[in-house]
């Protein structure tokens, strides 16, 4: 329960100083000042400020975006970005507030899914997120590995550019692509300054971007040069086809003066199995986007399925009373239809462990042998996970 003597209310102009205080104290950096690279981005009538009479003590705001969800759908999707309460006043009720307001609001304007990434994994299931939505790994490895021999490299030339000269044709691409990537997110003008930023204090002392076209896709960079060989860090690696992405993966592991290759990536990257020894590639897993479902009617249909299904699930969901309750899911040829019942459930779960399964990045019976998940009916949970599992694990390589 929120504290009584709090208000909540979305920001106006004059509030942004304080709002972006308040994160760099939140967030113990001094980096968040008046000329924050979020600024560009955020939407104030999406932002949210609580006070505690005329102090201001929590930030949160919400991005109109779309992901896509399995099926090549796009689906409307708010992320929720920059939650912070101000130091000394955690534990008042300020985070159930502000996701609250999100969430209801969110509901009211018919906006099915909000997703956020957490910056501590201990937070958010309570309001009904559902972590590994999509998972990412942390992917080293040298360079000069050679491939196994069934991977062709083609002849396409590869072009180191300015920014000014790739911008264009990376927008082009991205938006080809991500129409086609379970877990990517939409960009609007801005969040390419975002994503991309390239000021000194963007660079965690590497060097600044370089960026790489290649007809059919494109990989930006920074460099951490060192007398021996240096290190790449990979940012993006974005491909229309398998033959771009071999050849973009030799042009990085031929690069010379460097010894060694980071990305965070998706965790099915195929790099592991196109190398001749794959145990020189480390790869250590990370909890990626959370994803709520704030309207079960609503979300469930945007996306296809793998296998047909007809289950009665009992959701529970106190923070979204209007999901609680039995819903039979039915899936007939990919499509779905969900519609409120009185019929005996035949799996019970919460809303976030719906939200961990809806893009395919968590089985439902793995969250049954969590105690997650409980079934009634013999067989439905193994039907249900096969259904909501799509050909590629979700992935969404950019945080908000």
């Amino acid at each position: 329960m929120a504290d009584s003597a709090l208000s909540i209310r979305t920001i106006t102009d004059s509030d942004v100083p304080e709002f972006q205080r308040v994160m760099a104290w939140a967030f113990l950096s001094d980096t968040m000042g008046e000329d924050s690279k979020w600024l560009k981005v955020l939407e104030k009538d999406r932002a949210h400020a609580v006070l505690d009479g005329d102090e201001l003590i929590g930030t949160a705001a919400v991005l109109t975006r779309e992901i896509t969800v399995p099926g090549g759908r796009q689906a409307p999707a708010g992320a929720v970005t920059v939650v912070s309460v101000k130091p000394g006043h955690r534990r008042r009720g300020v985070a159930s507030l502000m996701m609250k307001t999100q969430l209801h609001g969110m509901h009211e304007t018919g906006e099915p899914i909000a997703m956020l990434w957490a910056s501590e994994g201990g937070i958010y299931r309570r309001y009904g997120y559902g972590e590994y939505a999509t998972s990412i790994a942390m992917l080293k490895m040298p360079t000069r590995m050679a491939f196994h021999p069934g991977v062709h490299v083609s002849d396409a030339r590869i072009r180191q550019v300015s920014r000014e000269e790739a911008l264009p044709v990376m927008r082009e691409i991205h938006e080809r692509v991500r129409c086609t990537r379970v877990g990517w997110l939409s960009r609007v003008e801005h969040t390419w300054n975002v994503q991309l930023a390239d000021r000194e204090i963007d660079r965690g002392g590497l060097s600044s971007y370089r960026y790489c076209l290649h007809p059919e896709g494109y990989v930006v960079f920074r460099v951490k040069a060192d007398s021996g060989s240096s290190e790449l860090h990979v940012r993006e690696l974005v491909c229309e086809t398998d033959q771009a992405y071999a050849d973009l993966y030799r042009f990085l592991l031929d690069m010379d003066l460097a010894g060694e290759i980071s990305f965070y990536t998706a965790w099915d990257d195929p790099i592991l199995h196109m190398v001749d020894n794959p145990r020189k590639v480390v790869r250590e897993a990370g909890d990626a986007l959370w994803l709520r479902i704030v309207d079960i009617d609503r979300a469930l249909p945007l996306r296809s399925y793998s296998s047909d299904v007809d289950s009665v699930l009992e959701v529970e969901d106190s923070f979204c009373p209007w999901n609680s309750g039995r819903w039979r899911l039915t899936v007939k040829g990919g499509e779905a239809t969900v519609t409120r019942t009185e019929d005996p459930a035949d799996v019970s779960l919460d809303i976030a462990a719906l939200g961990s399964a809806f893009l395919g990045g968590v089985r439902l019976s793995v969250l049954r042998r969590a105690h997650r998940v409980v079934e009634h009916t013999p067989g439905h949970v193994d039907a249900l996970s096969i259904a909501f599992l799509g050909t590629r694990e979700p992935h969404c390589p950019e945080v908000f």
